[in-house]
């Protein structure tokens, strides 16, 4: 199946999970997951939430940021992956100057 993320129109979340400003996203969703192509303008952040139903990878295309992953931040720059397991704690961060534009999926368990 093939998923074009450039037909789909762009979806405006502002606070996305109690994070700053809001999060520019392109998503595919149905009963097995979510697949999304998203950005975050700097300074913006996707809130720090519990998966408790999920797991969520998360591959950064352009810009810098950082998780902050169970306590932990951990830098990602383009071509940095990052994975929050099932049961797991995480934020998206862009505290760099560039847009940051990530790829992300969400497979239910």
């Amino acid at each position: 199946m093939r998923i074009d993320f450039d037909a789909m129109e762009e979806t405006i979340i502002p606070h996305m999970r109690g994070g700053e400003k809001e999060v520019a996203a392109r998503m595919y969703t149905d009963e097995l997951g979510k697949i999304m192509r998203g950005r975050l303008i700097p300074g913006a952040s996707i809130g720090l939430h519990t998966h408790e139903d999920s797991s969520e990878i998360i591959y950064l295309l352009s810009g810098r940021g950082k998780v902050l992953c169970d306590g932990v931040y951990e830098d990602l720059a383009p071509g940095g992956c990052h994975y929050c397991p099932k049961g797991h704690t995480h934020s998206l961060i862009n505290d760099g100057t560039e847009p940051l534009e990530f790829f992300a999926v969400v497979p239910n368990q």
